[in-house]
């Protein structure tokens, strides 16, 4: 089975509600009927109501959808004054919070933060910044996380490769980059992906040395100390580094290079040490390795909330919003 098909198939064991508050989009609104009537979630459109019922009408779906206005909804200014009493200290106004409000994305992360829905899939047609700064402001981070983070799922027929951070966390010190290795163990757990990471680098086991190297060498011993905390001396959990790429994934090569690692050459999670490396690799994977990347999706937060590239299909949201259904079930344990 594919890996997006039994991501699919976990969705349908529990009754959750997806918001999709890109609804004037047509791509959102194939997608929202290819969701429901899979059966994996129930799902919220958050738009002008005038103008959703018109693009389905246009495009022959059953206009049945549970449709949120912002300019109309009955919790306005409940909302809004939840999110002054958030953001007055950062200057927020009322009037800008009744502004804030009446706009599809934050309406619908507030819907997340009301226990209204279970998730949030946005960025067909909006930056990455308009969805994740308003989750942010409101969700906030986790209990028993400091840090927000990105990853991919980056999935080939045989197996799936978890990559961080690729879309949001720019220049990690190296406490950041722990929490990001130890989050990222605890998350691919929850998708099944054994949990062996490689802190990455341009130098393997002291063959290089250089700010960049140590940073993620410190990086790899605070990760180590964290999991130990976290997940306890008998866990799966084993996280090494630093390790170059092909020392992370090609069991002859890691034996040459780290000899007694117990990742080099097994990794099955990948912490790259910016943005930047993290950002090419999952587009040159994607796009001359034929996988699938599905991302980026976000950690630490308190309620799912997904972002998509703006050149996503329909199938894309599809899958999206599946993995956001299987994180809240994770989240809910």
């Amino acid at each position: 089975m594919a890996f997006i098909d039994s991501i699919i198939e976990r969705a349908r064991q529990t009754a959750k509600t997806i918001v999709l508050p890109e609804p004037e989009d047509e791509r959102t609104l194939r997608a929202a009927t290819q969701i429901r009537d899979k059966g994996i979630a129930e799902i919220v459109l958050v738009g002008n109501e005038t103008r959703v019922r018109q693009g389905l009408d246009q495009l022959g779906i059953s206009d049945d959808f549970h449709i949120v206005d912002p300019e109309t909804a009955e919790w306005l200014d409940a909302f809004a004054e939840t999110y002054y009493e958030m953001r007055k200290a950062k200057g927020v106004t009322e009037e800008q919070a009744v502004a804030a409000m009446r706009e599809p994305i934050p309406h619908g992360i507030m819907l997340l933060h009301e226990g209204k829905a279970d998730g949030l899939v946005a960025g067909a047609i909006h930056s990455t910044a308009a969805t994740l700064r308003p989750a942010l402001q409101i969700l906030r981070t986790a209990p028993g996380f400091k840090l927000v983070s990105s990853y991919f799922l980056m999935a080939f027929p045989d197996t799936v490769y978890f990559y961080t951070d690729c879309g949001l966390v720019e220049v990690p010190t190296a406490e950041q980059l722990a929490e990001i290795a130890v989050a990222s163990a605890e998350t691919a757990m929850g998708f099944g992906i054994e949990p062996l990471v490689a802190l990455l680098s341009y130098s393997t086991k002291g063959s290089a040395d250089s700010p960049r190297v140590r940073k993620v060498r410190d990086a790899t011993r605070l990760a180590q100390e964290k999991a130990a905390a976290r997940f306890g001396p008998d866990s799966p959990v084993k996280i090494d580094g630093e390790l170059q790429a092909d020392a992370a994934l090609v069991e002859s090569i890691g034996a040459k290079k780290a000899p007694g690692s117990p990742v080099a050459g097994k990794a099955r999670i990948l912490v790259f040490p910016d943005l930047d490396a993290g950002n090419i690799s999952y587009k040159l994977t994607e796009r001359l390795a034929g996988a699938a990347a599905y991302g980026p999706l976000l950690q630490g937060m308190r309620v799912p909330v997904n972002d998509l590239s703006r050149g996503c299909s329909a199938d894309d949201i599809v899958g999206v919003a599946a993995i956001t259904v299987v994180q809240s079930q994770i989240m809910s344990k």
